[in-house]
């Protein structure tokens, strides 16, 4: 096989239309953009207009509230914690920082909290910023112990 030969699968690849160059093109003339008119323009945006009729979007009443000062934890699972400690990423007392070294989760933002999903059976000391009571449960229940350690209010 020489560097000339190489090619693609049958099919594998598609041929691009070429919009609007002539009447041979299948897509000529008009470039399938129809007679006149708003939409047949270039530079329109019209997604939301309806002829002046107030739009759906604003005609329909606002719900609910987001809140400004809103915090957003990053949520792992203990059977996620339980296989890093059975592959020996994760050793000893299991801080935030530990957790975000042995890339169990990408990064804290305003804290980590631990979720029961999955089994868990190792003895270990886990301090997060967040837990449910069935996750504290079941580290326990383990023979560890998990810590929740409120962050300083801001």
């Amino acid at each position: 096989m020489k560097l000339n030969e190489l090619r693609d699968n049958p099919g594998a690849t598609k041929k691009r239309m070429r919009v609007a160059r002539g009447p041979g093109s299948g897509k000529g003339k008009m470039g399938g953009r129809g007679i006149k008119g708003q939409k047949s323009r270039s530079g329109v945006a019209i997604k939301g207009y309806e002829g002046g009729q107030m739009p759906l979007y604003q005609r329909l009443p606002k719900r609910g509230f987001n809140k400004p000062n809103a915090k957003s934890y990053a949520v792992i699972n203990l059977g996620l914690i339980q296989k890093f400690i059975d592959s020996g990423k994760l050793t000893g007392d299991i801080t935030e920082e530990s957790l975000v070294e042995s890339g169990v989760v990408r990064r804290k933002k305003d804290g980590i909290r631990v979720l029961a999903k999955g089994d868990f059976n190792a003895k270990a000391n886990i301090t997060v910023t967040g837990a449910s009571k069935s996750a504290i449960a079941a580290v326990e229940k383990a023979g560890g112990t998990l810590t929740v350690a409120q962050a300083a209010a801001a």
